[in-house]
């Protein structure tokens, strides 16, 4: 840290409400379809052109239809969503039930201590499925 910084506060004592992150789509009901309805997150928040979902406690996901939003949707996703889970396994089986098509394989890193999988929502941003290794 800084001199400067070391000399301020950050207002609330530091506590967050939320934490989003948005992603930027050509297709907003798809996007919606996919992480309603295959990841099962819950809209949250509704602004019309930005659909708001919680994923758990105060992390969401934001998706924005790219006309409307402060950014384009891109071709390249220099961005992954990572989502820890108790069961790295029964979520590979489920997702494995609606054939996506982007599923990657389960597998194992200790250096990492996960094991992990990782697919895409439909217009290619990656999502990583993990759960802890004991």
């Amino acid at each position: 840290m800084n001199a400067a910084a070391a000399d301020h506060k950050r207002p609330d004592g530091g506590r967050l409400e939320l934490a989003i992150t948005f992603l930027y789509y050509r297709d907003l009901p798809a996007a919606m379809r996919f992480y309603e309805d295959v990841m099962g997150f819950t809209l949250a928040i509704d602004q019309g052109w930005s659909k708001i979902y919680r994923m758990v406690g105060q992390a969401h996901v934001g998706l924005v239809d790219e006309t409307r939003g402060m950014h384009r949707a891109h071709d390249v996703k220099p961005v992954q969503l990572c989502i820890r889970v108790p069961d790295v396994d029964a979520w590979h089986a489920y997702l494995a039930t609606l054939n996506i098509e982007s599923l990657g394989k389960v597998s194992s890193s200790e250096q990492l201590g996960i094991r992990a999988f990782v697919l895409e929502d439909p217009e290619g941003y990656q999502i990583e499925v993990q759960s802890a290794l004991p």
